[in-house]
Parts: structure tokens; sequence; C-alpha cells
């Protein structure tokens, strides 16, 4: 696998008719499929995939049993489950009653995700934790299959360990290892989930022009609001039906639950959706967006969440244009990607857990690895490497961070602080910097081609100007034929003479 190359994506935005552009992502239905199929027919694979989720289920069952604290995120989705059953409000206060001791925080997902959890009201507080580790974990492999089939397959015969279902359950469990990964499963969130979700929709569904396109993402949009964003990616990539189908789906889930709870909704459109301060403290390490920096950089000053906003839409021209061209040249899941780390960058919360989209970037960073050149092979590893240790490193966790510490943090820690926003930024960057150097010939070459026309065009000048000034052997020729002619008279009178 290799980064992203900015000159392969212009030159096939060009070359390649519009059909073949989506082939990468119509094969990637294909192959998830088959992949599907194969897997069921295997009990062996079968057991490899699903014995991590089976052991979230059984250490769910034994925290129970034990009265273990796990799970303080999914103890608040499910409280906001048997709120909702209840009848009780979800916003008025801080914390919710079926909350335990141990989880008392307030619950800041849209009131569709309530309803979406109640499935998580069935079970005990900590089997609840347990069983949606284990959807997590099923959801992760699910995109690391999607990613891999997304991707151009490497040429020549693959080694056996290299095969499809070989590497989805190697990377699941090396995947786990990041902390954005961990720290999802440890605090029972839902990023992997919603990451499936979009993954499955836009890089599958919608791809086979299915009449559920966009389905996904628009649930995933109605349990928390940061996939809104994944709709104007539809419509820019030329998926209106879809883009219509996923607003549709959004909307329509919002207008139900003004149907079953409209003083909650209401409640929460007008009065929760504004109060960051229910989310938590922008400042915090583990805020990984250009509002958390901001905020930390400044000391909590009231115009930065204002300026993290004036640069995150700044930089949105880029980011389409960085994310359609690749889906020109038929990359799609390098297209979500742009659209998905911009989003990070634009939330105003994006706690580090959130960060899971790391996982089909490494993927594709480590992707097309070439063969015939160590040297090239070794710089792309070390690229991929360094964004494994970064995402593996837990360095948020080490720095002095709550109590307001990360308002005194120093310059280099401010540079550690904000190593998961600085992924996407230096990547793009290391992407740029690369396009320029390679067309350094090309440009060159034009400016030789310039100064050849320009030399050529002088060259010209100065002949036709020679040309003037000198009279041609025609002329020369043409008077001397004049000459003769007017001598000739005298001559033949003199010879009569």
């Amino acid at each position: 696998m290799s980064t992203p190359d900015l000159r392969e994506a212009d030159t096939s935005a060009h070359s390649a008719p519009a059909d073949s552009r989506q082939e990468p992502a119509g094969a990637a239905s294909l192959q998830l499929r088959a992949s599907v199929e194969r897997l069921l027919a295997r009990p062996r694979s079968l057991a490899l995939v699903l014995v991590l989720p089976a052991l979230m289920i059984v250490a769910g069952v034994v925290g129970w049993l034990l009265d273990l604290q796990l799970g303080v995120d999914s103890a608040v989705y499910r409280a906001g489950a048997v709120t909702l059953l209840s009848g009780d409000p979800l916003y008025e206060s801080n914390t919710l009653a079926p909350e335990p001791f141990w989880a008392l925080l307030p619950f800041t997902y849209p009131p569709t995700a309530a309803l979406l959890f109640v499935p998580l009201a069935v079970f005990p507080v900590q089997v609840a934790w347990g069983v949606l580790s284990a959807v997590s974990l099923l959801a992760m492999t699910v995109v690391i299959r999607v990613a891999l089939a997304a991707l151009p397959r490497p040429k020549g015969e693959l080694p056996v360990w290299a095969s499809p279902a070989r590497v989805t359950v190697l990377s699941a469990v090396l995947f786990f290892a990041l902390e954005p990964v961990w720290r999802t499963i440890f605090l029972g969130q839902i990023n992997l989930i919603l990451m499936a979700l979009i993954v499955l929709d836009v890089l599958v569904v919608c791809a086979r022009g299915s009449r559920w396109g966009g389905v996904m993402v628009g649930v995933a949009a109605a349990v928390k609001l940061t996939p809104l964003i994944f709709i104007p990616h539809l419509l820019f990539t030329g998926r209106r039906m879809d883009a219509l189908r996923a607003m549709g789906t959004f909307l329509g889930l919002q207008v139900l639950m003004f149907a079953l709870i409209p003083s909650d909704a209401w409640r929460f459109w007008t009065h929760t959706v504004f109060n960051a301060g229910r989310i938590g403290p922008m400042h915090w390490a583990g805020n990984q967006s250009l509002n958390g920096l901001f905020n930390r950089m400044t000391d909590l000053a009231p115009w930065a969440s204002n300026a993290a906003i004036v640069v995150g839409l700044a930089l949105a021209p880029l980011a389409v244009w960085l994310m359609l061209r690749f889906h020109r040249s038929g990359r799609p899941l390098e297209a979500l990607l742009v659209t998905a780390f911009y989003a990070l960058l634009l939330s105003p919360v994006s706690w580090s857990h959130h960060w899971v989209w790391a996982v089909p970037l490494i993927m594709v960073l480590v992707s097309k690895l070439p063969h015939a050149d160590p040297v090239k092979t070794r710089k792309r590893w070390i690229a991929a490497g360094a964004v494994f240790v970064v995402f593996v490193s837990c360095v948020l966790l080490v720095l002095p961070n709550g109590r307001n510490l990360e308002l005194h943090w120093a310059f280099w820690q401010y540079i550690l602080g904000s190593a998961y926003l600085l992924v996407p930024v230096v990547l793009v960057a290391v992407l740029a910097g690369r396009r320029l150097w390679r067309n350094r010939d090309t440009l060159r070459g034009s400016l030789r081609d310039r100064d050849t026309l320009i030399a050529l065009l002088r060259g010209r000048a100065g002949t036709t100007a020679r040309e003037d000034a000198q009279p041609s052997a025609a002329d020369t020729a043409e008077s001397g034929r004049v000459g003769s002619n007017s001598a000739g008279p005298s001559a033949a009178g003199s010879d009569q003479r």
C-alpha cells in the first residue's frame, strides 16, 4: 500500500471514462458478498472472526456478575433508552435516573439515538457494554474487509498469509492496539459502528446503485450529527438520489421523534444542541479538533471557537478539491477518508476515540507497496509506521491533562498534544510537496520550451529584418537585365556606324 498519489489521480482523472471510475467501489460490493459466503463456508475462519466479539460478551457477563464498572458511555446510552421507554425527560438535567453511580453524565445525543439504543435496555449495564463492544469489533472487521476490496489488488501472486481473509483477521487484531479503537471499546462508544455504516453505505450500497443507498448515512447522522457531512460527499460525487435519501432518512427520524417525544425533541433542537458544556470542556487534550486546538492555544479566548470555524471553512475548498480528485481517479476510499478527516477537524468536538478512521487510513498507507524499488518501499513503510505509532502511542494520555493543565503546556507539548489533528494536515502537505516535486521536470521543460520559442521568434524577427535591409538575388538579377536593355540601342548604333 502507498500514500495516495495526486499525480496519478490527476492523469487518470482525464484519461479514465466516467463508467470506469466506479469499478473499485462496485468491485467492493461483489468481493464483500463473496467474502461473506466464503466465511460462512469455513467454520475455522468464522471462529477466528467471532472470537474477540465473543470474549467481549463473556467479559460483560463476568463484569455483571462481579458488579464491575464497565462501559461509561454505553451505560449512558442504555440509560437514555430506559428513560425514553419510561417517558421521563432526556435533557432536563445533567444526569439520568437509570445511570449507575460511576456513569453520571448527561445524555448529549439526539433523541433518535435514544430510540436506536433501545435494544441495550434489555441487558444489564455491563452486559450491554459487552454486546455493544462485540458489535463494534465486528463493525471494524467489516470496515477492514470493505477497505481491502476498495483498494487495488497488488500485481502478481500473493503469499498465503496475504489472502484477504487472513489480512482481515490479522488487521482486526493489530488495530485493536490503536488508542481510538481500544478506547472506543473500553468506554462502550459507537464510533466503530457509525464508521461501518458510512463505509458500507458509500462504498458498497451506493456503489451498486441500490435504492437503499444513503439510508445508513442518514441513520448515522441521526445518532451523531457529525456524519451529516457525508451527505454533501454523496452530492459532490454525483450521487444525488443517495444524498436525498440520506437527508430524507435523517429528517424522517427527527419527525418520528417529534411525534413520539415532542418536548424532548423540541428541547434538543432549540437548546441542548447549542449547549457545548454538556459535552465537556472544549480545551481538553482529548479534543483533537481545530476548536480544541484554538481554545488550548488562546487560553479559552472568547473568539477561539469562531476562529476555528473560520479556518475550518477556509479549508473546505481544498478538502472538496482533493476529495473529487480521488473520486474521479477511481479511488472512492481515499475520497471518503478526505471527507472523514475534514469532519474531524471541523467538528467542535473530536475526542480521541472519534479518530477510528485511522483504521482504513493505515490500510491505504500500506497498500500497493512497490516490490521493485526498496528505497520507495522503505519510505512508504516509514510513513505508514509513523501514523500507526501516533495512534498507538497514547501520547494524549501521557501529557499533563485535566484541571486546565492543557492551558499551561510548553510549545513542544502543544505539538505532541495535537498529534491526531496533525496527521491529516501533514499527509496533505506531503502529498502537495510530492506533486510539486514530481512536476518540477515538467515545469522546467515548460520553461525551456518557452525560452526556445522566444529565441526562435527572435531569430525569425532578426532574419526578416536582414532580408528587408538587403536586396534579394532576384532583385539583383532583374536590375542587371534592366541595365543591359538600356545599353543595347547605343551599342547597336555604334555597330551600325
